[in-house]
């Protein structure tokens, strides 16, 4: 059931991601030169509303976080976002945009996730260099969070209650959402419909 359950709510988001343009590298190639922020603003909405739903249900006692994995911190991680960046801008696909735009039968998006693989293969055989190299160390802990939650096994980095924080950091996205201008270079795009 829990299998179904995935591929179900999966299937929903991708389809999703298509109908707001997220599988359209031109639509993303816009907001990254700030002439279209409509994709933007919904993600930021997306954001802030599942952390308020997520952390709101934590203190309500109705979602357990506890149990979330967190990811350890360390200078790798800043260099693969660096990377991950780079490539979106490149590309005009994030992992998920482009599996999503593949399953549309976009032939860039199949070349993405070809790529992305090729990426992964080489990053698995070169492992034990980049694991010596220090990158891979753990800094600020570790394995922590901006505050600490509950019912958590991991550390805050500040004594501000996860969850209260959480919420906040929701609604500031929320309110950035709303008040994001269209564009921020003074030209607006005309929207690109997903193809």
């Amino acid at each position: 059931m829990t299998i179904l359950l995935a591929i179900v709510i999966g299937a929903l988001f991708g389809f999703t991601l298509d109908r707001i343009g997220a599988t359209n590298p031109g639509y993303i190639g816009k907001m990254l030169n700030l002439t279209n922020l409509h994709l933007m603003k919904t993600i930021l909405l997306a954001i802030g509303t599942g952390s308020i739903l997520m952390f709101g249900g934590q203190m309500l006692g109705l979602v357990d976080v506890g149990h979330m994995s967190v990811k350890s911190a360390y200078i790798g991680v800043f260099i693969g976002g660096l990377l991950l960046g780079t490539g979106w801008a490149m590309s005009g696909f994030c992992p998920g945009t482009g599996v999503c735009a593949a399953a549309t039968g976009r032939k860039d998006g199949l070349a993405f996730i070809a790529g992305g693989l090729l990426g992964a293969a080489a990053y698995m055989v070169t492992y034990p260099a980049w694991k010596s190299s220090g990158l891979l160390d753990a800094i600020a802990g570790g394995k922590v969070t901006l505050g600490t939650v509950p019912a958590a096994k991991y550390e805050g980095l500040t004594a501000l209650p996860g969850d209260i924080l959480g919420i906040v950091l929701g609604l500031a996205f929320i309110v950035i959402a709303f008040v994001l201008p269209d564009s921020l270079n003074g030209k607006t795009a005309e929207p690109v419909p997903a193809q």
